[in-house]
């Protein structure tokens, strides 16, 4: 796939909406194999009331769950998910690097590894500016 799918054909593969859709854009889709995404923090996003005052930083969690998008991307792109939801089935081995702030631009890259049944396993890599923000084995329920 080489067009970008904006948020609005996001919606039709995945299930998320304000303020849960964690990704903004795709820019490559292979379905059943991988995508790549991008979120772009903003300081209007609310966990930045709390998280942390005069020192916004991206949860961890939020960022895994825009890497967990970004496979669901490309799992519920195949055509015998269509109108699925992906859960998580599991995280492992999550691990962060760099802290994610207002104004960064995310990118979120999932290959998945295997696909069985209603199970799918993928790794996630999050990226600002090149470097390492979070790596992520992610597990997926397909119901």
């Amino acid at each position: 796939m080489s067009e970008v799918l904006d948020s609005a054909v996001i919606q039709k593969i995945i299930p998320h909406r304000y303020p849960m859709l964690l990704i903004d854009r795709v820019e490559e889709l292979v379905p059943g194999e991988m995508a790549v995404a991008r979120r772009n923090v903003t300081i209007h996003e609310e966990v930045f009331n709390g998280h942390f005052p005069n020192n916004p930083v991206l949860p961890g969690a939020l960022i895994v769950e825009s890497l967990a998008q970004t496979g669901a991307m490309a799992l519920l792109s195949k055509p015998e998910f269509k109108g699925k939801t992906a859960y998580f089935g599991g995280i492992k081995s999550a691990e962060f690097r760099k802290v994610v702030r207002p104004g960064d631009s995310m990118r979120l890259e999932v290959h998945l590894e295997k696909i069985r049944r209603n199970i799918g396993v993928g790794k996630g890599i999050a990226t600002v500016d090149g470097k390492k923000a979070c790596t992520a084995e992610l597990t997926f329920v397909i119901g």
